[in-house]
């Protein structure tokens, strides 16, 4: 695995202590090219930034050292854990995104997004189930990395988590209605890690969370409903 050096200015002085890496954290880009990716990722005035970015060819930048706070995750929370930036690793992956033109990722950059992941899991004995998507992490902000990237993939190559999919092919229990189903989806997906959603209460909040599970367990079914089959995998997985 080839990576080069192409430094960003945007992280924060203090250096971390190397054992505070517990999460790798993917996004994409969501800017027109490459070239306007790096031009805003070096850019003192932006203040954002990642550790390593991912081109549509596979090659790979170091842009900040993994010992040092890159500006990535924003706001953001996951189990007890709040402002990710101290306690991940930012990978960045050009794609139009969401808002200019989705494009599906190509072969080269899973294939290097899944070594660099299964590095950097060895290298800071960094748990599979904390390898999360900038919308896992930022569920009202966030769609990224979406859901044409491949987490049932990288999950059979070892760099993800995925439910086991025999087990959803067995009759699911007889259909709730809507107000019990929505308790235990949300009690699912909290012991899994979203947060920025009220256990108890309804809120227009809910369809984000909903679709940002989807986008990454349900990815040909993305519609903020919860769906028998969202619900079945939410349980599978917590």
């Amino acid at each position: 695995m080839k990576i080069s050096v192409n430094k960003s200015p945007n992280f924060s002085k203090k250096t971390r202590s190397l054992k505070d890496i517990k999460y790798l954290i993917v996004h994409y880009t969501g800017m027109q090219s490459e070239r306007v990716s790096l031009k805003r990722l070096k850019n003192p005035n932006s203040k954002v930034s990642c550790h390593y970015f991912i081109k549509r060819d596979g090659n790979i930048y170091k842009m900040i050292d993994d010992n040092k706070i890159a500006w990535h995750a924003g706001k953001s929370k996951w189990k007890n854990v709040r402002n990710l930036n101290k306690y991940s690793i930012g990978i960045e992956i050009q794609n139009k995104g969401h808002f200019i033109n989705y494009q599906t990722f190509t072969k080269k950059q899973i294939f290097s997004s899944i070594i660099l992941i299964k590095s950097l899991l060895k290298k800071y004995k960094i748990k599979k189930n904390n390898v999360l998507g900038h919308s896992d992490i930022a569920p009202l902000r966030k769609k990224d990395p979406g859901e044409k990237f491949p987490w049932n993939y990288l999950s059979s190559k070892g760099a993800a988590i995925w439910y086991p999919r025999f087990k959803l092919k067995k009759k699911n229990k007889p259909k709730m209605k809507k107000g019990i189903k929505r308790g235990i989806f949300f009690k699912n997906v909290h012991k899994i890690g979203y947060r920025f959603f009220n256990l108890s209460q309804k809120s227009t909040r809910d369809r984000k969370i909903i679709m940002a599970f989807q986008r990454r367990f349900l990815p040909n079914e993305v519609n903020g409903k919860i769906t028998d089959k969202t619900l079945k995998i939410s349980q599978l997985l917590a």
